[in-house]
């Protein structure tokens, strides 16, 4: 990877927002340039936390439809280099996530599938 980038993952309390964390966790835990960012605090707007998000570019890793991760990063002035949707992702597949709060088998397998595409977007984002 060429520079660092953040990735803001749902915090929603569906199978797809769990899938969305998880990814994006063990990304950020296999790659130091990869950097995880708390929606809770950016939602909070939490003390110094805004700097800190501003420092990289973001990719919201968005649950659903609704597309929240990138909504709220919007409204907090900050601007997205790119979204990504799981429900979107999972649906190209045969798999999907069972439990909003605990990985099965297929939610391993769909972890795997959403991490393959987030470095894939990360890689055509740094050309």
């Amino acid at each position: 990877m060429e520079e660092k980038i953040a990735l803001a993952a749902c915090s929603g309390m569906s199978p797809n927002g769990l899938v969305a964390r998880v990814a994006v966790h063990d990304l950020a835990i296999d790659d130091r340039e990869i950097l995880s960012i708390c929606m809770g605090s950016t939602s909070a707007d939490s003390e110094g936390f805004k700097p800190m998000i501003q420092k990289y570019p973001i990719l919201a890793v968005n649950g659903c439809e609704g597309n929240c991760v990138a909504k709220i990063l919007k409204q907090k002035g900050i601007t997205v280099v790119g979204e990504l949707n799981v429900g979107d992702i999972l649906a190209e597949t045969d798999y999907k996530a069972n439990d909003a709060a605990r990985l099965d088998d297929e939610g391993e397998i769909c972890v795997k599938i959403v991490k393959d595409t987030i470095e894939d977007k990360i890689d055509e984002l740094n050309g």
